[in-house]
């Protein structure tokens, strides 16, 4: 594990937006990939993993920095890098055989050792049989197989994945990551080294060497860590548990560097920082299940999640919310409930919804922004595209639909100000309130 076959230096990714206010989504990245090792990359949607993929796969080209494969610059027909997609990408009017051999076409391979590599391909994956079937007659892992055959059928030596698993079912998903690291520590695949980015923190336990930890606005690495787990890992072993809560207790305890501004060290959001969307039902339903036994409060995250079954991201984002309305604190791996957090499970649906409001006012800059300007109003009328345009003047337009849908489902709950979708026109119920 010596030979590095992969070297970024200092990647940072920019892109310009029309009204002129740029967008950086990467920032100073610099990594390795060496022969021999699995890196996962985690991180949470939207903080630039998959467009640091395309960089490195020679699909995009980065604002500033460097990228080389063998000591070579990457380009965009680097041969020796292959890609997973999450969402299988095979094209509907081909057979499986047929998507399998679309890489080799392109390189010019002759067509008997094209259909001989194929086939080879397709049978290491486990779907042999298939080869005349299309894509419509697969099920979601069949489908993510083919994409696997075709990836390997070039004989890659770096295996980009970009969430292969994350469309799959649970039971799916683990069956494909068993055969998929069988066949890594048999040796029976081309690859040299993956990298691997998802978002599930025991999905990068369970098959990664080293773990980059990704932290957003813009996109960095905030911590590595070295996996000494031999394969197979057993989740429920002291040493996999211990190095899951070592994780969560990184991305959920404010010590990530760089990470946005010294706001949110201090779990306070401005007017143009990403928020979770996550429905106040939601909160309120994690509130419920904190405060009744056996949490009493206060839950161990790896096992509120794993209790749960909501997924990482999901309960990563709910969590997130929480803290950034004070009804929870998050420390070493913990989630606690705030007094006030514990009062509103408590509480009935009107003084939920007081608590709520007023913690909305306080905490999140936008929902005050949008009030004020409702209260200031003299119809105490204002149309959606006076906050959405304000919003995309200083963030990414994706992230700005995002916060004022957020923001806009949260003062439903609350009762704070009314939406009305077909007007696209917010409104205030009570303004003297």
């Amino acid at each position: 594990m010596d030979t590095t076959l992969l070297d970024l230096q200092h990647i940072t990714q920019t892109f310009h937006r029309p009204e002129g206010r740029d967008l950086k989504v990467l920032d100073d990245v610099s990594l390795s990939l060496k022969e021999g090792e699995i890196v996962g990359l985690l991180g949470k949607s939207g903080s630039g993993k998959s467009t640091l993929l395309r960089i490195i796969a020679g699909l995009i080209s980065p604002s500033t920095g460097t990228v080389t494969f063998n000591g070579m610059p990457v380009s965009q027909d680097a041969l020796g890098i292959a890609m997973v997609f999450q969402t299988f990408a095979l094209f509907p009017w081909l057979t499986v055989l047929e998507n399998v051999e679309l890489g080799l076409e392109a390189l010019g391979v002759a067509e008997k050792e094209m259909r001989g590599r194929a086939l080879e391909a397709i049978d290491l994956i486990g779907l042999d049989g298939y080869e005349s079937a299309y894509p419509r007659e697969l099920s979601g892992g069949m489908k993510q197989r083919v994409g696997f055959a075709r990836a390997l059928v070039v004989n890659p030596a770096i295996l980009l994945m970009d969430e292969p698993f994350s469309a799959l079912d649970v039971l799916t998903a683990e069956t494909l990551k068993t055969d998929f690291l069988d066949l890594w520590v048999e040796k029976k695949m081309p690859l040299k080294s993956v990298l691997l980015v998802t978002h599930n923190i025991e999905e990068a336990v369970l098959m990664s060497d080293r773990i980059l930890i990704f932290a957003a606005n813009p996109g960095h690495i905030a911590a590595e860590i070295k996996v000494d787990l031999r394969y197979p890992r057993d989740r429920q072993s002291a040493a996999f548990t211990a190095m899951v809560e070592q994780i969560y207790t990184l991305m959920t305890s404010g010590m990530q560097k760089r990470d946005v501004t010294a706001a949110a060290q201090r779990a306070e959001v401005t007017m143009y920082d990403k928020l979770p969307r996550v429905s106040p039902n939601q909160l309120a339903g994690l509130m419920e299940e904190l405060a009744a036994p056996p949490y009493n409060g206060r839950a161990d995250l790896p096992a509120l999640d794993q209790a749960l079954g909501l997924g990482t991201e999901e309960i990563l984002h709910l969590i997130e919310a929480l803290r950034l309305l004070k009804l929870a604190e998050v420390a070493e791996g913990d989630i606690q409930l705030t007094p006030l957090g514990k009062m509103f499970a408590d509480a009935g649906t009107q003084k939920r919804k007081m608590i709520f409001a007023e913690h909305l006012i306080q905490n999140i800059p936008l929902a005050a922004f949008i009030y004020r300007v409702l209260q200031s109003r003299p119809g105490h009328q204002a149309p959606r595209i006076r906050f959405l345009t304000q919003l995309e003047d200083n963030m990414a337009e994706e992230d700005a639909e995002e916060a004022l849908s957020a923001v806009t489902s949260w003062a439903r709950y609350a009762e704070l100000f009314a939406y009305d979708d077909n007007a696209e026109m917010y409104s205030l119920e009570n303004p003297s309130a």
